[in-house]
């Protein structure tokens, strides 16, 4: 339907999936894509993803850069590189357990608003507020316990989680250094 359609005048999402078409299109065993669903919808990024999957399935293979954490859990297998280094690899699942991460997750009203003040605790490495609920993460457990132990209290309801990627990422740029200094 959108073959009349010049490719400048086409929406966000059809444009990379163009992009994705004119890559593939002489069938080559690598295709390197770097942001692929920048600045598009939602449905258009599980289109395109849904793409990228059955190319990989077709024995494609596939090496994308992005900086959404959704995105890197749909790849079968994850790098983290920072300053032009290597500092983690593996499955979702491995570069979680890897990292030794403990998180709690908090709820309740104005929760979020106490980000700044638990995230500045001993055994509190981050603090992340997402919408009425707060990821606290550490790799001490029992120090992470007793920063978090005042809060937990009502309104307050505290359960363990398993870190997310986000969780990850944020806590292997914190500690990773820049050697370009």
């Amino acid at each position: 339907e959108r073959r009349a359609q010049l490719a400048g005048s086409l929406s966000g999402g059809w444009k990379q999936r163009l992009a994705l078409a004119t890559a593939t299109l002489h069938e080559p065993r690598l295709l390197l894509l770097d942001e692929p669903t920048a600045g598009v919808d939602p449905k258009a990024r599980r289109t395109f993803w849904d793409e990228i999957h059955a190319l990989a399935a077709e024995g494609l293979t596939v090496l994308v850069s992005t900086h959404y954490m959704d995105e890197a859990e749909r790849c079968h297998e994850i790098a983290y590189i920072s300053y032009g280094r290597l500092i983690a690899r593996g499955t979702a699942q491995q570069v979680i357990a890897d990292t030794k991460l403990v998180t709690f997750n908090g709820e309740g009203p104005g929760i979020d608003r106490l980000s700044s003040e638990i995230s500045k605790l001993p055994g509190v490495d981050m603090a992340a507020a997402f919408g009425q609920s707060l990821h606290v993460s550490g790799t001490n457990r029992a120090a992470l316990e007793a920063a978090i132990a005042p809060y937990r209290r009502e309104p307050y309801c505290w359960a363990e989680v398993e870190p997310s990627l986000e969780d990850v990422f944020i806590r292997l740029m914190e500690t990773s250094q820049d050697n370009f200094r």
